[in-house]
C-alpha cells in the first residue's frame, strides 16, 4: 500500500480530514475537539500517514464535503474510497447506503430487508455504520434507528452532530416538528 497522505480542511460544522493512499480515500474525520486529537487519531489508524496537501484528483471531494456541510445538496456517491480493508459484509452495507441522497433517510432495517437480509440484521447494519472508516463520504448519518429515530452516532459530538448535519441536509428525522408544526392550527398552509 501507498504511504497515506491526509489534510485538514474547514468547514461549516468545522475542521474535517481525509487520508488517502494511492488515488482511494481510506479514511475520513468529522471535527473533533481539535486538530491534534485529529492528527493522534490518523496516527494511529494509519500510522506513517504524513500531513499533506490534498492532491488534485481528490481536490472536488475535499471542495464536495466544504459545499455539502454548507447546506447545498451534493451528491459524494462518487469519490473514489477504498474500503478494501473492511469486510464484505460492511462493503455491501456502504454500497447501498451511498446511494441514500442528501436530505433524504433509510433505517438500519431497511437497509437489511434491501439487502436481501433478515430483520435481526439491522443489528449488524448499526454495527457497520459504527464502524464506517469514511464518515459523510459514506453517509451513515443518513441511517437512522426504527421510527426515524437518530439511534447512534460514533463520530464525535454524537448524535447532536448527525442530526446537524441532516438537518443541513433538509432530511426531516422522527418526529421532529417543522417550521410550520410549532403555528396554531388555524395558521398552517393548506
Amino acid at each position: 500500500m501507498t504511504t497515506p497522505g491526509f489534510t485538514l480542511f474547514d468547514t461549516a460544522i468545522g475542521r474535517c480530514g481525509i487520508v488517502w493512499a494511492g488515488s482511494g480515500i481510506v479514511g475520513a474525520a468529522l471535527p473533533g475537539p481539535d486538530d491534534g486529537q485529529m492528527r493522534g487519531r490518523f496516527a494511529e489508524r494509519f500510522p506513517g500517514a504524513a500531513e499533506s496537501p490534498v492532491p488534485a484528483s481528490l481536490r472536488p471531494v475535499v471542495d464536495g464535503v466544504i459545499a455539502l456541510l454548507a447546506g447545498e445538496k451534493v451528491d459524494l456517491s462518487d469519490a473514489p474510497l477504498d474500503l478494501s480493508a473492511t469486510p464484505p459484509f460492511h462493503q455491501r452495507v456502504y454500497a447501498l447506503a451511498r446511494k441514500i441522497p442528501p436530505g433524504e433517510t433509510m433505517t438500519y432495517g431497511e437497509i437489511a430487508r434491501a439487502l436481501g437480509e433478515p430483520r435481526e440484521a439491522a443489528r449488524a447494519v448499526g454495527e457497520a455504520m459504527a464502524r464506517n472508516p469514511v464518515p459523510i463520504l459514506m453517509p451513515c448519518h443518513r441511517v437512522l434507528g426504527v421510527g426515524g429515530k437518530p439511534g447512534g452516532f460514533s463520530a464525535p459530538g454524537g448524535v447532536e452532530t448527525k442530526l446537524k448535519i441532516l438537518q443541513i441536509e433538509g432530511a426531516k428525522v422522527g418526529e421532529t416538528p417543522t417550521l410550520f408544526d410549532a403555528l396554531p392550527l388555524a395558521v398552517k398552509p393548506r
